[in-house]
């Protein structure tokens, strides 16, 4: 790879899943791969959004406590594994919707909910109501008011799709950044070690104000953090990362943690896991596919975690 690379650089800014989206390709035959990856990004939006009134999600929701509703592989391989890691009951559920809902940090009408009406959604986010047929490509909601909400992991697979479309077509470098969610491909043109240079954003600063910077080869960096949505009553700020195991906002002394990860779907679950867990778990940078991790603390302390 050389120096010429870097200055074939080609990027494309389109608006979907909610967030701007931003891909980047170094080397100047691969520019028209932009707009079919974007068109790709759209398609799969269309099928997993819960933002609108029609897409696959969408169809399992409506029938959710009537019937079973068979869905495309991919939606369907996505669907199982927000469920399997549902289940491990860490702080990730992508049946959490309804206890959002009730909350509604970050929107229109957020309030603090009656501890009565919390016990009754989480009836609704149980995982375990969440029935998957393998054979038939078929979900169930058992309970009348579920919802399946991918949004949490989505973007992550997403990007690995987007990836896995540009090394097929030769590509030797390039960034998937899907509002934030990170996806460095091959090897950074920039530098002669290939490393990609990472800013970890300072949660107290306006995006793009790095706290920390990390070098790390092709990877995923994704960010679970409280700064950005939150409700204040009474003094009291209430962020919008709920806990499904209590219903309310996980409290925690976090403001953020950013993971890296071979795979950007994995790393949407592993923020989520070392977050809810408030700090470092033992050898969690030696499993396979985990290359570190960044802590930032309410007070601004850092605790990097890697893996060399």
């Amino acid at each position: 790879m050389t120096n010429n690379l870097n200055q074939q650089r080609h990027s494309l800014v389109h608006h979907a899943l909610g967030t701007k989206i931003v891909l980047t390709l170094f080397g100047d035959r691969f520019y028209p791969l932009l707009s079919r990856s974007m068109r790709l990004i759209d398609e799969y939006e269309d099928r997993l959004t819960v933002n609108r009134p029609q897409s696959e999600v969408m169809d399992v929701n409506y029938a959710a406590g009537r019937k079973a509703k068979m869905v495309s592989p991919s939606t369907y391989e996505l669907i199982k594994l927000a469920v399997k890691y549902s289940r491990e009951n860490f702080g990730f559920n992508a049946l959490i919707g309804p206890l959002v809902k009730l909350w509604k940090i970050g929107f229109r009408g957020a309030n603090i909910p009656s501890d009565k009406e919390i016990q009754e959604r989480l009836i609704l986010i149980d995982p375990y109501k969440a029935i998957l047929d393998d054979d038939y490509r078929t979900v169930f909601l058992e309970e009348p008011g579920m919802e399946l909400d991918l949004g949490g992991i989505a973007k992550g697979y997403i990007a690995d799709r987007i990836r896995d479309f540009w090394l097929e077509q030769g590509v030797e470098a390039g960034i998937i950044d899907l509002g934030g969610n990170l996806l460095f491909v091959g090897k950074s043109p920039r530098h002669a070690d290939g490393q990609w240079v990472i800013g970890v954003q300072d949660p107290r600063l306006s995006r793009g104000e790095d706290l920390e910077i990390v070098r790390k080869p092709a990877c995923s960096a994704v960010t679970s953090g409280i700064y950005e949505r939150y409700l204040e009553v009474n003094g009291k700020k209430y962020h919008h990362l709920l806990d499904p195991r209590t219903g309310y906002p996980v409290k925690t002394d976090l403001s953020s943690v950013t993971v890296f990860t071979e795979q950007s779907v994995m790393g949407e679950i592993e923020a989520k896991r070392l977050f809810f867990n408030g700090q470092p778990i033992p050898d969690w940078e030696r499993k396979s596919g985990n290359l570190g991790a960044v802590f930032v603390k309410r007070d601004e302390q850092v605790i990097n975690v890697n893996n060399d």
